[in-house]
Parts: structure tokens; C-alpha cells; sequence
């Protein structure tokens, strides 16, 4: 009997299920490496994980590297993919270091960095909001040649941690400084792991927001799925609804595929599963934000595309990181109907007590999946200063309309209870 293959999974979370269930769809034996304070007894019972490695990608990039090198000598793998955001260059280099497919190092280190992507975009004549560098703290005047309002974000952060609006310059300071704060308490990380100072601000653009998920296989691109979001105007942009697909013009979502594809090209992705995110400024022109080179919300964002276009995203993102073609590049999958994704809102933050309403959507027939990895007693942080969602909601919808509704009957019947603070 042949020998199932073997693709390392690093830094996924265990309570996120999508890309181990699509493993076992694909007849892959998952080596996890697992992120930190993930729960090991949890992380040896997750589907398709054969082989838990507890290596320290995070502050030794270098040492989990040489342990994976050794532990490919002697039991080669077949693959090996990124699970969250932190862990792409690492998993690119890995890749190369190990001879496996994956994203080439320079477009890994290009999309981890908006500065480079600002770059990157600029020269390849796409659109790109106007924005300054800073690379010292009290450089945050030289913001000031910018229109107002304008976006303060690090350049190398996730999940929109420290991202603010700032609607004059009386704000900037003071918005610099907070950004900064968050920026420097992971200064001291490796920065191939998310560590490393500047901060990047940029004008505001008007108009909703929307999220494209593409799979790329040997330098080609298809966009899977696209996402409304709605209008984020800040100043925090916290996300709490994506709808898909997202009901757009024709020629809208051509201009976003367009743009989606050239943004590839300029940051030299080649190989994996992306998840971008554009302003339509005036609602109809595209503007690139930014782009993970990963499965997007640390997987869910698999269901807005099986759910909207019928195909299997996860699986097909594990297909290309063994080097196998995308079935969907042959077979175009059946349309499907209309998925969401209810993200539920932190509030005031504090120390998290229980979600009231849970259990009666839990049963609810348009109900997929509740992902809840907040235990009671976990201190949830607002944002800018953003740590995790209490839960995320994921249904399918015979129509964009019904989403909306269920959206709604959502925000009615999830509520947050956080202890009393003496």
C-alpha cells in the first residue's frame, strides 16, 4: 500500500478545522507545527495530524528550521504550508531550504511588508493610496505632506493591530505614538516573524471594503471568490461581516480581477493561496490595500468560497503546496449559493466571561460552523491594541438579502458578558 504523503503544517490553529478537514479530503497526513500556547493533547486529536513538532517558529526561526531540515533527512516530506500570517517568510524559506513548492522568499518578504507592497504597486503603475514611511517615532511630521484623513498602520502587522484613522493633524501624534507602542512589543521578535519597527501612513480612501481569495499554481492566477465587507470607514476598521459573493457589477469584478492578478505579478507570487483586500473608492474603482499570501481569517475564509463558487479552497490550496495542479483548473466546479461569515464584535473588551445566544444559533439550520476559541477568563482587548474575536459565525443563504437578515438577527442575539472589573 503506497505511503500517504506528508505536508508540514505550521503555526495553524487547532480550532480553526478547515485546512485539516480539507487534508483528509486530499489523503494527506498532516506533521503539525503547532503555534504558540496551542494546547498539544488538542493538537495530536486534530483531523489528519499525525505528528505534532512543538518547534519555536516564532522567537527561533533558525533553530525550527535546522530541526525540520533533520527531520526531512530522515522522513522526507511531501509539502509544507502556512497556517497564519506570522509564519509565511518562514515557510517560504523552509520551502526553498528543503527543496519543497512553495512562495519564492522575495514575494514572501514583499507581502509581509506594506512598505514593499506600496512599492511594489507603484512601479507596476496600479493604484495605490499616497503614503508615507516612518521609521523613527518622532519623524511622524513628515505625515503632514499627506491629505487628511489619513490611516496609521505598522508595516508589518496583521488582523488590522494598530491600524488607525486620523481625521487631522491635531490626532497624528498621538495616533503615531499608539502605533508605535504596539509596533515596538514585538521589536524584539525576529523579523521573519512579524518583528522590526516603522510604520506606514497613508490617505484614507473612501468607499466599501471587499476581500478576494485566489489560488495561484506555477505562476497563474485564478480569483476564487470575492467578498463584500461593507463600509469600514474606522477608526479602528474592525470587521464583523463579510458576504459573498459579493453582489457587483460585471464590469466591477472585472476591474478587481484585473487588479487582483497584476498585484500577483508585481509582488512576484507564483505558488499558494492568497487573500487581498481593496477599497472600490467611489464604489466602483479598485484599490489594493493589502495581500496575505495564505488562506485568509486563519482558514475561515475557505467557506465564503466553497460556499459562494463551489470550490474546494482549502483542499485545492493543499493540492498546489504538495505541487499538484488545482482540480479547478480542469473541472470548473457546479456555482453554488451565498455564504457569510458574522465576525462577533469585542466591544469594550475585558476579561471574557461568556457569549449569551451561542447555543441558539449553534442549532440554527443556516448555521455551518461557530469557531470559538476564547475560554472564559481570557482578557479580550479592543482595538487598535486587538487580540482575538470571541467567536465567528459561518452560514450559507439562498440570497445576499437573506445573509443580510440573519447578519442582523446575529448582532440581536450575540452578546458579549465580560466580568465585573472592582
Amino acid at each position: 500500500m503506497p505511503q500517504r504523503p506528508k505536508m508540514v503544517l505550521v503555526g495553524q490553529l487547532v480550532t480553526a478545522p478547515w485546512v485539516f478537514d480539507a487534508a483528509q479530503r486530499v489523503g494527506v497526513d498532516v506533521v503539525l507545527v503547532p503555534w504558540t500556547g496551542t494546547d498539544m493533547d488538542a493538537a495530536r486529536r486534530a483531523i489528519a495530524v499525525t505528528e505534532v513538532l512543538p518547534l519555536d517558529v516564532e522567537t527561533d526561526p533558525d533553530g525550527a528550521l535546522a530541526a525540520l531540515v533533520e527531520r526531512h533527512r530522515t522522513d522526507p516530506f511531501d509539502g509544507i504550508m502556512a497556517g497564519n500570517e506570522l509564519v509565511v517568510p518562514f515557510t517560504a524559506r523552509a520551502a526553498r531550504t528543503l527543496g519543497l513548492p512553495g512562495l519564492a522568499e522575495e514575494a514572501a518578504a514583499v507581502v509581509r511588508d506594506k512598505r514593499s507592497m506600496r512599492q511594489r504597486l507603484t512601479e507596476a503603475g496600479l493604484a495605490a493610496p499616497r503614503f508615507t514611511v516612518l521609521e523613527r517615532q518622532e519623524d511622524w511630521t513628515d505625515a503632514l505632506t499627506l491629505r487628511f484623513p489619513v490611516v496609521v498602520k505598522p508595516a508589518r502587522g496583521f488582523s488590522s493591530l494598530g491600524v488607525v484613522r486620523v481625521d487631522d493633524k491635531e490626532q497624528l501624534e498621538e495616533a503615531v505614538t499608539s502605533t508605535w507602542e504596539l509596533v515596538r512589543a514585538r521589536a524584539g521578535k525576529p523579523a521573519e516573524t512579524g518583528g522590526g519597527s516603522g510604520v506606514l501612513v497613508e490617505e484614507y480612501l473612501d468607499g466599501p471594503e471587499i476581500s478576494a481569495e485566489s489560488l495561484v499554481h506555477r505562476g497563474r492566477v485564478r480569483v476564487c471568490a470575492v467578498s463584500w465587507k461593507g463600509e469600514l470607514t474606522g477608526p479602528y476598521f474592525e470587521e464583523t461581516t463579510l458576504r459573498a459573493p459579493a453582489r457587483l457589477p460585471s464590469e466591477i469584478l472585472a476591474a478587481v480581477e484585473a487588479e487582483v492578478v497584476a498585484a500577483h505579478h508585481a509582488f512576484g507570487i507564483d505558488e499558494g493561496a492568497t487573500h487581498t483586500e481593496l477599497r472600490l473608492v467611489g464604489g466602483v474603482r479598485p484599490v489594493l490595500l493589502e495581500m496575505g499570501a495564505r488562506i485568509g481569517g486563519g482558514g475561515f475564509m475557505h467557506h465564503l468560497v466553497q460556499g459562494s463558487s463551489g470550490i474546494d479552497f482549502a483542499a485545492e490550496t493543499v493540492r498546489v503546496h504538495l505541487g499538484r495542479e488545482p482540480l479547478c483548473w480542469t473541472r470548473e466546479p457546479e456555482a453554488a449559493g451565498h455564504a457569510a461569515a458574522y465576525l462577533v464584535p469585542v466591544g469594550t473588551g475585558g476579561t471574557f466571561r461568556r457569549l449569551r445566544g451561542l447555543d441558539e444559533v449553534r442549532v440554527d439550520p443556516r448555521v455551518d460552523h461557530v469557531a470559538q476559541a476564547v475560554l472564559p477568563g481570557t482578557v479580550l482587548r479592543p482595538y487598535p491594541a486587538w487580540s482575538a474575536y470571541p467567536a465567528i459565525v459561518l452560514s450559507h443563504h439562498e440570497s445576499d438579502a437573506e445573509a443580510v437578515r440573519f447578519r442582523d438577527h446575529l448582532a440581536r442575539t450575540l452578546h458579549i458578558e465580560y466580568e465585573e472589573q472592582g
